[in-house]
């Protein structure tokens, strides 16, 4: 087993949020805190019956006296983390390491880092203290801790200012270095603990360049600027590192601080009077005047009011704690008056086109709602047949309709017909009818909550066999059906989220400015998901490390009997900062498919369509890794990253494409720097998708003709091993063949000598799309505290170019097994992870991993069900 980075007892984050490391060779984007515009409050405006004189009297005298802008609250506040992350070198398997509960250790105190460990590369001595930046609060978001710092939304909005009023600026909090005990810890070796710089900074800071500073752009001259007044200079755009993980940094440019663009002095412009059209300046060596771009109309008088501050955050208040309910509810009947007022809030929905697609059908009947519960009952059991066993035990547990608890059921339906042919918005999008119905649905549900009225969706209904069986025309579409009552309470997340079915996803994920995959929120600059992921990345919570060895040693059994399960389940105990930690399961395993190039020198014997055949395979479940999916209780997801062919579209299957196949890596890379980013950032977006979905543990797989070949000059690039030493015969190949796969490997190596200090330059030298996935998917799970099971070979390249990425990544790792492949076997030993399983496998797909799941599962199941000595009444060891 690896000896496992360790991070320090923490206080435990209420919302989520990473704080963010400051690097040493490069600036941290910080979050800026903006004042949002405040709408008047009541108390501006002013009554009618007040003259022309007096009213002007009033608003000038609102205007000269200020209100400072106070600082919004936030629901909840952001603990600081005190920890010591660090590099996590590639250490040799360690033995169980018992705690016996002793004195703790020193505050601060920190075990030498491994000799091979990789350097930090920004001249930062182990165990120099991390800076860290101002932490935003950001919102609540379940179990999953985004990275980004993001700006939260206030539960209580600032006060409003008055008309020309400036909000004063907001000031940077410098919080002190934070010092925070270890756990108690025996005298016994402990695996190493972070040497004090960032998770971060070990495998991207020397990755990192200053790039050139953007000039100032020249800025419009808006109308009504008096002549003869200068132009308001713009402000010099601070200098932003631009990340050399997107390879936009070349030699020869300015490093960080070595100088300051001076912007051009800003030239006295007159402003043309109001009214007056421009006229275009003549070019010297032009023939036609140059057009000018038409400038903004200047707004002639104050934006509309909104709302004061107590109804407006009455409206947010009931957004928040609007819940789809499913227990609880009571069989009070609703009066007519309420249930009516929740009718017109539905009706003044918006809709695309004033069309009002909507209709309501209230049912109260007994009758009727048994027949419905009836029509569910049985589409629930359908829909169990189809989880996979892990998913439908945990759906048994769940409530998912209230039919016959509730006094009123009401079915929203959609009339696609409804306002005739040329209905304005439905020419190019006909499916806006049951899109402006959903809206109706929305603002029912709102209302009810307002009413203190319950609300329940039930979806398990075959929609024409709903409308049939409530005599529906059948033109109409049925958008819901709601269960409607009095409950006894509103629970404070949604229920689906308590019982561990899925996670909220936060904020920063969804937000994209400009174009997708560029996410910002407003007021913030664009953040890189790979750099945000990395900055999320930590050791393994000391205290929780402790309990878990100390819970070994109580357990009804010899001390040490569990062998390789007691050092898992400390792991797991320290991923999850908990102990006992949480059983990783549900499970899904992710299968990333892509094609090489390097298949065109002869690499295998199997023809590179086989590829897209197996993707086929997955998704009608016949191959061996749905077999062992389905008798593990995993589920299998299956990601075309770079497969040649065009897949069609198929449930189960992730489009994700960054290009058809990788290049011959014998003859050019295999893929530009953009590329390879690109597929890192699929891999990490799936391991965040499956999280959010509720899977405790993410399983390795892939699929590509030829991909051995890459995984073995991966491999070569970080263990410095001769390709004769650890390229196999991948799918069987004859000796003639695997001489030529080595030497394939080798003249790659030879033609772009990658540098193990880049490993994004790696991957686009000698990598593959899939293996880029891999090692995003390995980021994104240990970002995300989730255990990542390992497969063979290819896992265990991606593994290794992860760890160079961000080292403590290994302390979310768990090898799954050993692949019959040579690279595979030299792969997990410059890791320093043990396998759980050795059967001489060599397939690939996930497989080995499946295997191994149950074994990891079983050590997180004992934490949580052996009893101790003294719980159990039996006498310890004399």
């Amino acid at each position: 087993m690896p000896a496992q980075p360790v991070e320090t007892d923490e206080p435990a984050v209420v919302d989520g949020t990473q704080p963010v490391s400051a690097h040493a060779d490069g600036p941290v984007a910080t979050v800026g805190k903006h004042a949002a515009p405040a709408a008047p409050t009541a108390a501006d405006s002013v009554p009618s019956a007040v003259d022309e004189s007096a009213r002007a009297a009033s608003v000038a005298a609102d205007i000269a006296q200020p209100v400072p802008a106070q600082p919004a609250g936030t629901d909840e506040a952001v603990a600081g983390e005190g920890e010591h992350p660090g590099a996590a070198g590639a250490a040799a398997p360690v033995a169980p390491v018992p705690v016996d509960g002793g004195q703790p250790a020193p505050a601060g105190t920190v075990a030498p880092a491994p000799a091979d460990a990789p350097a930090t590369g920004d001249g930062t001595q182990p165990g120099a203290p991390e800076t860290m930046p101002p932490v935003t609060p950001t919102e609540a978001i379940g179990d999953i801790e985004p990275t980004a710092v993001a700006q939260a939304p206030a539960s209580e909005p600032a006060p409003a200012a008055t008309v020309g009023e400036a909000s004063p600026a907001a000031q940077e909090e410098h919080p002190a270095a934070v010092t925070v005990d270890e756990a108690p810890v025996s005298a016994a070796p402990v695996p190493p603990v972070s040497d004090g710089s960032t998770p971060a900074e070990t495998g991207v800071a020397h990755l990192t360049q200053a790039a050139p500073e953007p000039e100032s752009a020249p800025q419009p001259v808006p109308h009504g600027t008096p002549a003869g007044q200068p132009e308001p200079a713009a402000p010099v755009p601070a200098q932003q590192p631009r990340h050399a993980l997107h390879g936009e940094a070349g030699a020869g440019q300015p490093a960080a601080g070595d100088g300051e663009s001076v912007p051009a002095p800003v030239q006295d412009v007159p402003a043309p009077e109001p009214g007056a059209l421009e006229e275009p300046v003549a070019q010297e060596t032009a023939t036609e005047p140059e057009a000018q771009p038409a400038l903004p109309e200047v707004p002639a008088g104050p934006p509309a009011e909104g709302y004061a501050e107590s109804e407006r955050a009455a409206v947010h208040r009931v957004m928040r704690e609007r819940r789809d309910i499913r227990n609880g509810f009571r069989s009070d009947p609703i009066p007519h008056e309420v249930l009516l007022r929740v009718l017109e809030a539905a009706h003044t929905a918006p809709s695309v086109g004033h069309s009002q697609p909507w209709d309501f059908v209230v049912i109260r009947s007994a009758e009727t709602r048994r027949t419905m519960h009836e029509l569910a009952m049985r589409q629930r059991d359908a829909y169990a047949k189809s989880l996979p066993k892990a998913r439908a035990k945990q759906f048994k547990e769940l409530k998912v309709e209230a039919i016959l608890d509730t006094p009123v059921n009401i079915v929203v339906t959609a009339d696609p017909t409804r306002g005739g042919r040329h209905t304005l918005g439905r020419h190019t999008q006909p499916q806006m009818a049951p899109y402006s119905s959903a809206l109706a649905v929305e603002n029912l549900w709102l209302a009810a909550r307002a009413e203190g009225l319950g609300v329940g969706w039930v979806s398990f209904f075959d929609e024409r066999e709903m409308v049939r069986t409530l005599g529906l025309p059948e033109h109409l579409d049925v958008v819901a059906y709601l269960c409607v009552g009095y409950v006894d309470e509103f629970p404070d997340e949604p229920e689906l989220m308590q019982a561990g079915w899925s996670k909220r996803r936060p904020l920063s994920w969804v937000v994209h400015e400009e174009a997708y995959g560029r996410r910002a929120l407003p007021g913030e600059d664009p953040h890189d998901l790979l750099a945000e992921t990395l900055r999320g990345i930590r050791p393994l919570d000391a205290k929780a490390l402790g309990e878990a060895w100390e819970r070994q040693k109580r357990m009804t059994k010899p001390s040490g009997a569990l062998g390789m399960l007691e050092i898992i389940s400390a792991q797991l105990c320290g991923l999850s900062r908990k102990c006992p930690p949480p059983i990783p399961e549900p499970a899904a395993v992710a299968i990333f498919a892509g094609d090489h190039g390097v298949h065109a020198q002869g690499v295998t014997a199997w023809p590179q369509e086989v590829t897209s055949q197996m993707v086929a395979n997955f998704l009608g479940g016949g191959a061996v890794c749905n077999a062992f999916a389905n008798q593990v209780g995993a589920e299998v997801c299956v990601v075309d990253v770079g497969v040649a062919a065009e897949l069609p579209a198929t449930p189960g299957l992730l489009p994700r494409k960054v290009r058809p196949g990788t290049s011959d890596i014998t003859t050019g890379p295999a893929m530009t720097r953009e590329e390879a980013l690109r597929a890192v950032e699929v891999g990490i977006e799936t391991a965040r998708d499956l999280v959010a979905a509720g899977n405790r543990a993410l399983i390795t797989g892939e699929m590509g003709i030829a991909n051995t070949t890459v995984s073995a000059a991966l491999i070569a690039v970080y263990t410095g091993a001769d390709p004769a030493e650890i390229t196999g015969r991948g799918t069987g190949i004859n000796d003639e063949t695997h001489a030529r796969k080595i030497d394939v490997v080798r003249r790659a190596l030879e033609l772009h000598r990658p540098d193990p200090e880049d490993p994004i330059g790696v991957l686009t030298a000698v990598g593959g799309l899939e293996h880029a996935a891999l090692v995003g998917l390995i980021l994104g799970g240990a970002s995300l505290r989730t255990p990542v099971i390992l497969d063979g070979v290819s896992a265990g390249a991606a593994a290794l170019v992860a760890r160079a990425l961000a080292p403590e990544a290994l302390a979310a790792c768990i090898a799954g097994h050993r692949s019959a492949e040579p690279g595979h076997v030299a792969a997990l030993t410059k890791l320093g992870l043990r396998p759980l399983v050795d059967l001489d496998l060599r397939l690939g797909e996930g497989t080995g991993a499946l295997l191994a799941l149950p074994v990891v599962q079983s050590a997180a199941r004992a934490m949580h069900e052996v009893a101790t000595f003294d719980t159990a009444g039996v006498t310890e060891k004399g």
